[in-house]
């Protein structure tokens, strides 16, 4: 598993952790039913606090990616609410194309970056 984590970036380290772990399972590097690292262990790896490991993985939990274990800890559990996901995807999508639009990118290009940012990932049980 390779989390990269920008530690001069003015994002938080719980959220890039958080979509780190978003781009692994969009990608496969993290399949249905693996278990994630324990707290510990993936705060001692990155070198970061326990207590930022474990805020991401309750943001995950939350979000429908990965299901709590008291045993076993992390383990990846997509919840799939295709409604739900679509309503985020829109919302996210409405700020970055606004951002976009407002910097001069025109549709065709945006068209061409979702559709080479698409093909990066591999579709999660066909849909």
């Amino acid at each position: 598993m390779i989390i990269e984590i920008d530690f001069n970036s003015d994002e938080a380290i719980y959220i890039q952790l958080c979509n780190q772990i978003i781009l692994g399972i969009a990608t496969s590097q993290f399949r249905e039913g693996e278990q994630l690292p324990s707290v510990r262990q993936l705060a001692e790896t990155i070198g970061i606090n326990m207590h930022t490991v474990n805020k991401a993985y309750l943001i995950l939990q939350r979000e429908g990616f990965v299901k709590i274990d008291r045993r076993r800890g992390a383990i990846i559990a997509i919840d799939i609410n295709r409604i739900q996901a679509l309503q985020e995807a829109q919302s996210e999508l409405a700020v970055v194309l606004a951002r976009a639009i407002c910097k001069g990118i025109g549709r065709g290009e945006i068209h061409e970056l979702v559709d080479k940012l698409y093909d990066n990932y591999e579709r999660i049980d066909g849909i």
